[in-house]
């Protein structure tokens, strides 16, 4: 049943947080080869696929990130040097 005090997940979140669960569900294979000795090189293929997963999820925040407030500047609170800065500390932090 739905709850109408819950709000509806836009089909965008909805994507994002599929991403993540299939990032969760990629984790714990990577538990699982280790707990069970599994190759080395199997193991560093599935953390490739992790690392990439985290990388696009990233992009894909931090870019709606952007638009958010770029598109609606109004919604910060933020000066437009305070803005500038916090976008440079998040890209910075996303190319690390």
């Amino acid at each position: 049943m739905h709850n109408p005090k819950s709000p509806q997940v836009s089909k965008e979140k909805q994507k994002l947080l599929s991403r993540i669960k299939r990032l969760g569900g990629q984790i714990t294979a990577v538990e699982r080869a280790v707990a069970e000795g599994d190759e080395c090189a199997d193991i560093l293929m599935l953390l490739a696929a992790i690392r990439g997963g985290v990388n696009s999820l990233m992009a894909e925040i931090l870019e709606d990130h952007i638009r958010l407030h770029i598109t609606h500047p109004h919604r910060a609170p933020d000066s437009p040097e305070e803005l500038t800065e916090d976008l440079i500390s998040l890209v910075r932090a996303y190319l690390k």
